[in-house]
């Protein structure tokens, strides 16, 4: 499947020195991420892990820092040099989640932390089918998105000009379209924003490859 995901792309690069200021230590106030992201090392085992759209890659560093193999793919050239910078202890690719520069079964585990939320609707099938395919048999996914049926259109961003679509999901949705692409779903969950968040509902899904 051929996207255009110009527009994503130009407005992350834009962002991407602030987005790093602002979100690069969230981890420090997400008890409930890290807790997931431990279960993703345990899961992989020793193998590698794949943070698709890892943004400026504090959560890679975060997961190297515990021992993982991390491989961080983002679709921002921009986001991955400051990945690259600033988290030595992982490798960073520039790709698409529709196309991601990764070997068949090249991975343990993934991880996709509100990255399909800019995906169009008829691209998350694909999207997931293509994460399957970088998993190897019994490989584990953890994705998470912002909760709603919503899509919000931002023109400005920390008082830059982009041009990015964020797409709210309904988590029965997703546990279909993770279904149909070859996963079966083995955990939900759901919590508030945070303080320090965008006040907006969070959903999770556990997911492991099956074959």
């Amino acid at each position: 499947m051929v996207a255009d995901h110009a527009r994503v792309r130009g407005s992350y690069d834009t962002v991407a020195e602030e987005y790093l200021e602002r979100i690069g230590g969230e981890l420090e106030h997400k008890p409930v991420d890290r807790a997931l992201l431990w279960v993703v090392v345990a899961e992989a085992a020793g193998g590698a892990v794949a943070d698709l759209g890892c943004g400026p890659g504090h959560v890679a560093g975060w997961l190297a820092g515990r021992g993982a193999e991390v491989v961080g793919i983002d679709l921002s050239p921009r986001m991955v040099e400051l990945a690259r910078r600033e988290h030595p202890k992982a490798a960073f690719r520039t790709g698409d989640l529709l196309d991601l520069p990764a070997e068949d079964g090249e991975f343990a585990a993934a991880v996709a932390l509100y990255s399909v939320i800019h995906l169009e609707p008829g691209e998350l099938a694909p999207a997931f089918a293509e994460m399957r395919r970088v998993l190897r048999p019994g490989g584990f996914l953890l994705v998470s998105f912002h909760l709603g049926t919503e899509v919000r259109r931002m023109e400005e961003w920390w008082g830059h000009e982009v041009d990015v679509d964020f797409h709210f999901l309904q988590t029965d949705a997703v546990a279909a379209h993770l279904a149909t692409a070859g996963f079966t779903v083995e955990a939900r969950l759901e919590r508030e924003g945070l303080p320090e968040e965008a006040p907006t509902r969070r959903g999770y899904l556990l997911a492991r490859r099956t074959d």
